[in-house]
Order: C-alpha cells, then structure tokens, then sequence
C-alpha cells in the first residue's frame, strides 16, 4: 500500500515535497517511482529510484530530485524551479525489483503551480 502526500498550490518558481510511504513492501529492494497526470493527458514518468541508481525525466532534470529513506520506508520527490507545465496529479508507484513492472500504486497529489 502507498500513501502520497505533500501536493498543493505553488507559485511558479517554487518547490514542493512529495512524500509517499509504503507498507507491506521493503523499499530498499523494490524499485519506487513518480508519475502524473495533467488534465486531458497521458499518464507519464517523472522520476525512478532502485538500488542502482536514479532516473528523470528530461522535463524535470535538474529540477526534481528522488530519494528514499530505507529506515522510514518512504520516497520523496523534491520539486524546485516549478513551472506551469509541472501542475499535475502526482502518483507513486512500486514495483517488487528493477526487473518488474509496477503493480502498486498511490491515490495520488494534486500538485497546481501557478504562474
């Protein structure tokens, strides 16, 4: 089960914290990530994190950085330098290892950035 929490009304140019935390699946194993979904969009990736390493998406490097805190069991997505374009329904994801799909999702944030 995952939790998302953290979104809310930004102005352009300011950041935000998401948090999500998770029950009934160790994160240090699992690979954890961050989607959304804009109004009349497809849902689209924003950020991974496995043991291996990090991923962005090139609409947010440099902006957006993941991390995760093994002992809490929680994933965060820090959100700097936010844009218009950023305003979303964020969502987090969890899948058992690097190799699977995800299967576990959050109820998702509202994240309105405005300009």
């Amino acid at each position: 089960q995952l939790q998302a929490s953290g979104g809310g009304l930004v102005q352009a140019g300011g950041s935000l914290r998401l948090s999500c935390a998770a029950s009934g699946r160790t994160l240090s194993s699992s690979r954890m990530g961050w989607f959304r979904q804009a109004p009349g969009k497809e849902r689209e990736f924003v950020a991974a994190i496995t043991w291996r390493g990090t991923s962005y998406a090139d609409s947010v490097k440099g902006r957006f950085t993941i991390s995760r805190d093994n002992a809490k069991n929680t994933v965060t997505l820090q959100m700097n330098s936010l844009k218009s374009e950023d305003t979303a329904v964020y969502y987090c994801a969890s899948a058992k290892d690097v190799y699977s799909s995800y299967d576990y999702w959050g109820q998702g944030t509202q994240v309105t950035v405005s300009s």
